[in-house]
């Protein structure tokens, strides 16, 4: 494992700039990519991401893979409660970790969690290369990438390293997000990337005592977004605290709250996900 980590920054850069010819895009043993992807931070990417994977593999029954992508704020070691190293293989790939039915690999596994990742843009590619090409994920239907915020080099060169099947992107509804939300759009229209759809992430809040919504981020913003771009909204996320408290504590409110109505709209949006992936193919 010392000398993987160690490997880590000095992947040769030959290695890494084959992927621009368009050979080598293929993950070995995934039949579908797809990315969850924002403008901006702080709209709730990362736990859309790791519920929706959760989702794909007990709500649709697929073999799921999750790729933290976000390499200077790995989110997915404390969503998914996931303290250890991934073991290596004989051929050096690095195993998965198995959670809640979700193969997750993330650089925060290799990393301590206090330790700032303080790498320029070529070492983070090469970090993201070996974390999805060097990685055995067996076979699976479809591995769900959660995408570092923001449209700069990293995610860019992401889009162009990976063959991606798709993106869903995940909005709050005022104003000031959603601009960003457009820009990621754009960014994966560049790139000939098909938009699954938008989720509208804290699309209102459901007092617990007199259950009137409050629409605290506005209400109808993703939705007015989709339809002058074209697009889908595929699902709705109600804000709750339940929400929170599952991705502090690493346990998805999928997991801890089935029956909830947060739960059943990431179910929702798995189930969209796979029909829209079914209408692109």
């Amino acid at each position: 494992m010392k000398g993987l980590l160690r490997s880590f920054p000095r992947v040769g850069s030959v290695r890494f700039y084959a992927v621009f010819g368009g050979k080598d895009l293929k993950i070995e043993g995934v039949k579908d990519v797809i990315a969850v992807a924002s403008g901006k931070g702080g709209v709730g990417k990362s736990t859309t991401a790791v519920n929706l994977a959760v989702a794909l593999a007990n709500k649709c029954k697929l073999k799921v893979g999750l790729l933290d992508a976000d390499v200077y704020g790995p989110s997915v070691p404390i969503m998914m409660n996931i303290h250890q190293k991934p073991e290596v293989t004989q051929d050096m790939k690095m195993v998965p970790i198995d959670k809640y039915g979700v193969k997750c690999m993330s650089i925060g596994f290799l990393v301590p969690e206090n330790s700032p990742i303080v790498w320029r843009a070529p070492m983070v590619m090469s970090a993201l290369r070996k974390m999805s090409k060097e990685v055995d994920w067996g076979n699976l239907d479809i591995l769900v990438i959660d995408m570092p915020p923001g449209t700069g080099d990293a995610q860019l060169t992401t889009t162009q390293m990976l063959q991606l099947s798709g993106a869903v992107i995940v909005s709050t509804p005022q104003d000031v997000a959603l601009i960003d939300a457009r820009r990621g759009i754009a960014m994966f229209s560049k790139v000939s990337v098909p938009i699954l759809g938008l989720v509208e992430n804290m699309s209102c809040f459901v007092c617990p005592h007199c259950s009137e919504p409050s629409f605290i981020f506005g209400n109808g913003g993703t939705r007015k977004a989709a339809t002058e771009m074209g697009l889908k909204v595929i699902g709705e996320i109600p804000l709750e605290m339940d929400i929170r408290k599952g991705s502090d504590d690493g346990v998805p409110i999928l997991v801890s709250s089935p029956d909830s109505a947060v739960s059943k709209a990431y179910n929702e949006v798995a189930v969209n996900v796979v029909k829209r992936l079914q209408e692109v193919a």
